[in-house]
């Protein structure tokens, strides 16, 4: 239990949104395009995005990265949704695995609050739909990423047992 004051403690949460209901369709901002992984050169935009995005993966290597990316069972280059700006430049990314669960959200700083994030994540929801799941499962951390929660809740996921 934290005390009065406290900073609030950093938990990792698990979050669910149900694909049964209405489902709104992706509203890119002026300029921007989204399509899926189609080359190398697109894994190496998408490798330079999450380096930039996440601090943990600073130190990560692209070829271990793909190799590690490229190979897992889960990995489908089409559950790999990237949105590039007017100049060509990849501004934001989803990456999902097959299991329905999206491992990385990703938005380049100077790219944010114009509502990439939202499009992509209906994007990922009307993906699983079409592929007959019954939800889109994630995992984040609740201090570091407050705003993403926020905005994962605002469009309908729901937090569920960590496992499971």
């Amino acid at each position: 239990m934290l005390e009065a004051g406290a900073p609030p403690e950093d938990q990792v949460i698990r979050l669910r949104r149900d694909l049964g209901g209405a489902l709104q369709s992706p509203v890119w901002p002026a300029g921007f395009v989204s399509r899926t992984l189609l080359s190398l050169a697109d894994a190496v935009c998408l490798h330079a995005l999450l380096t930039e995005v996440f601090s943990e993966r600073r130190d990560e290597a692209f070829d271990a990265w793909w190799q590690k990316l490229s190979t897992d069972e889960e990995f489908d280059p089409a559950l790999c949704f990237l949105v590039f700006d007017a100049e060509g430049r990849l501004a934001a990314a989803a990456q999902c695995w097959t299991s329905a669960y999206l491992k990385d959200l990703a938005v380049r700083p100077d790219a944010r609050r114009l509502g990439l994030g939202e499009a992509l994540l209906w994007q990922v929801f009307w993906a699983f739909h079409a592929r007959g799941a019954a939800h889109v499962d994630l995992k984040t951390h609740t201090l570091e990423n407050r705003n993403a929660v926020r905005l994962y809740e605002r469009l309908g996921m729901r937090r569920v047992p960590l496992e499971g």
